[in-house]
């Protein structure tokens, strides 16, 4: 790049041979009058002066300060691009970039890598991939993609018969012994019986029959196209039946037909895919998908996998990846040939840890593989988002306290209208699984512009809304027996100030209470009667806090004093004034009176109570929306449910600022799209938009398979 200085008689004159020189895209970088008439500086890329049309010659400069700027300038551009060329992406990858280049490198395939880099928060773009909260960050996301077995007990204290499949030497038969010994353990030697269907190898019978034999139980063998039901009469009651399949290759066309076989009597069988952790990307792909169809075919579902030979893998993130994206639920993972030592309960922290620690050197990681024959784009792609959807209903689940209790209510308004009422009663009943440690008291009124009340919201223990509303019709009249009837609630936000009865009940039995009040209350105060407008009028509000209120971020300017009500109890009387934290301009004013023997530990209460404000609106927003959905034909205390239960949720994510609840917001933005720009009702859309999406796929469900064929 060069600065060149143009002279001429006037300004025409001398853009003329500027443009002559430098072309059209010449940059005019100064210009002045002078004793010859117009001076100008200009420049352009030396690649474009090679081709620039020869002009007359410009005249030689003179020792000038105009000559000094030019040399000036012509360095601090030559720097700024030296700067720029070394901030490019291309020398310097983004974040997401390197992410995609990591999981390619460890073997994961690529709609992974794309998912998750859409998924990279904000607050860590900037950040190199292998920092330590990257690092966490993605081992977080992959752990929660991985679904496992919870308990142990929950698979061996389920009676029935499980058949175990999959190609020939994954270690099929070494797994059936493991798990026959390991429920030997537990219930010993009577009930569990082994059944071989492998007719085909030199030996198979005879190994089995070894491990039958050690662990004292009976052996069967199952005859090729025998129906189970005619094996069962012979095995005397029992009530665990392992089946050790034959071996067959994925793509052998028999495979159906062994399935069939399983799955052609009346008696269930619940289908296992054992799968070679030492296996290549692309046959486990395969293998998955065929087994998967053959199950399909005859009418059974193939959901669960144990993973083997965990010890021979050089790598295990492809077998994740592929266990990720088809929704396979790991139950076992076996890493040696020891019966039953060498099998353990699938952990996904301990899986994901062993498929990061074979991280390769971003520079030589290779392209993520995919397997492109086996299922079209399309489908991959809705898979995709079908996963994104469960990973986010499980992540809600986990975070909100009550969330599949919500779930359990959008379940409801897909029944027929004459049993919505009758089940919200039996779903109502059981809001106190939430384990609320609180309740947010509504006011008992009718909300402005609707008829209806806005239901009360349970606190979690860290004080946030729990998903499941308590509607005010079913409770009782009166503060006292209200809060009586939430007797594990051990924290009330009460809307107004309640009798002195109900005080003096809540004061009995030590519970924490803080209760909102108008700026007439009138209290004691050294001696004499103020209204808290009067006591607090000369206060300087010196206590500042950032807060979320109504989706907006505002600064919550407080003070508090030492007073007591009319009967005597001693309360600390507060003032809460929110402002905009760009023009200072107060947004809203509230007052609180809270028991004095609390402190101002409460404080955070009131910041509790202002936030819950918000969900009225919310609420306000959701039943309309859902009153256009539904048509009229859920019930109103149904929808009620539904619309305070989203309201609470979008309120709850709003609020917290932790790495969980980031995380969730901007999944549940990303998978919904919505154009809102306030943060809340932004989530709110998302999050109603998520669950009719849930919703839709659940009635889907019922669909008859040949209706899908």
């Amino acid at each position: 790049m060069s600065v060149r200085r143009f002279v001429g008689t006037n300004s025409r004159d001398v853009m003329r041979q500027v443009r002559a020189a430098l072309g059209d895209e010449a940059l005019i970088v100064a210009n002045r009058r002078s004793d010859d008439g117009v001076e100008i500086l200009a420049m352009a890329d030396d690649a474009a002066l090679d081709h620039a049309e020869p002009s007359p010659p410009a005249p030689a400069p003179a020792e000038h300060p105009f000559d000094a700027l030019s040399e000036r300038l012509l360095r601090e551009m030559q720097d700024m691009r030296a700067l720029l060329s070394r901030t490019h992406p291309e020398s310097a990858p983004s974040t997401d970039a390197s992410l995609k280049a990591l999981l390619a490198g460890l073997g994961f395939g690529a709609e992974l890598g794309e998912e998750l880099s859409e998924a990279l928060p904000a607050a860590l773009a900037a950040r190199d991939v292998r920092d330590a909260p990257v690092m966490a960050w993605l081992r977080d996301q992959l752990i929660a993609r991985l679904a496992v077995l919870e308990r142990e007990a929950d698979f061996f204290e389920q009676s029935g018969i499980v058949a175990l499949v999959g190609p020939t030497g994954v270690g099929k038969t070494t797994t059936t012994a493991k798990l026959a010994a390991r429920f030997v353990m537990r219930h010993g030697t009577r009930p569990v019986a082994l059944v071989t269907t492998d007719s085909f190898r030199i030996g198979a019978h005879e190994q089995l029959r070894i491990y039958a034999r050690l662990l004292d139980t009976p052996m069967y063998a199952l005859d090729q196209e025998q129906p189970i039901d005619e094996l069962l009469g012979r095995l005397g009651g029992k009530q665990w039946v392992i089946v050790d399949t034959v071996g067959m290759s994925q793509r052998d066309q028999r495979v159906i037909e062994q399935v069939d076989q399983l799955q052609g009597g009346g008696s269930k069988v619940r289908l296992v895919l054992v799968l070679n952790a030492a296996s290549q990307p692309d046959t486990l792909e395969e293998v998955v998908l065929r087994y998967r169809q053959a199950a399909r075919a005859a009418g059974a579902e193939l959901d669960e996998c144990i993973i083997t030979k965990q010890d021979e893998a050089g790598r295990l993130a492809p077998l994740l990846d592929i266990v990720m994206r088809h929704g396979l639920r790991v139950l076992f993972c076996s890493h040696g040939q020891r019966v039953p030592e060498d099998m353990a309960l699938a952990d996904p922290a301990t899986l994901v840890d062993q498929a990061l620690a074979a991280a390769m050197p971003t520079a030589t990681a290779p392209q993520a593989w995919a397997v492109d024959t086996l299922s079209p784009r399309w489908s991959r792609d809705v898979l995709g988002q079908g996963r994104r959807l469960s990973l986010l209903l499980a992540g809600l689940r986990k975070r909100v306290a009550g969330f599949a209790l919500l779930e359990a209510a959008w379940d409801i308004a897909a029944l027929p209208g004459v049993l919505h009422d009758r089940r919200l009663e039996a779903l109502a009943d059981r809001a106190r699984e939430q384990n609320a440690l609180g309740v947010a008291w509504s006011p008992r009124r009718a909300e402005r512009g609707v008829a209806w009340a806005m239901p009360d919201m349970a606190l979690d223990a860290d004080g946030r809304l729990c998903a499941l509303t308590l509607l005010q019709h079913r409770q009782n009249a009166g503060w006292q027996a209200r809060i009586e009837a939430q007797h594990q609630a051990a924290v009330h936000l009460l809307p107004t100030l309640a009798e002195a009865d109900t005080l003096d009940a809540l004061e009995a039995e030590r519970l924490t209470w803080i209760s909102r009040v108008s700026g007439s209350q009138r209290v004691e105060w050294q001696g004499e009667r103020h209204a808290l407008t009067a006591l607090f009028a000369d206060s300087a509000l010196a206590h500042r806090e950032a807060v979320r209120f109504r989706g907006q971020t505002l600064e919550l300017y407080s003070a508090h004093a030492e007073v007591d009500d009319r009967e005597g109890r001693r309360l600390i009387a507060w003032v809460g004034e929110l402002r905009d934290p760009e023009t200072a301009q107060r947004v809203a004013r509230r007052y609180w009176l809270t028991p004095a023997r609390l402190g101002t530990e409460t404080f955070s209460l009131l910041v509790t109570q202002l936030q819950s404000e918000g969900a009225t609106a919310l609420t306000k927003r959701a039943w309309q929306t859902l009153k256009e959905a539904d048509g009229g034909e859920v019930s109103v205390p149904l929808r009620l449910l539904m619309a305070s239960g989203a309201a609470a949720v979008a309120t709850h994510l709003d609020n917290a600022e932790d790495e969980q609840a980031q995380a969730l917001r901007q999944q549940l933005l990303r998978l919904a799209r919505t154009s809102r720009k306030r943060r809340d009702a932004a989530l709110l859309e998302a999050l109603l938009h998520t669950l009719m999406t849930r919703d839709a796929i659940r009635q889907l469900g019922s669909v008859s398979r040949e209706a899908l064929a």
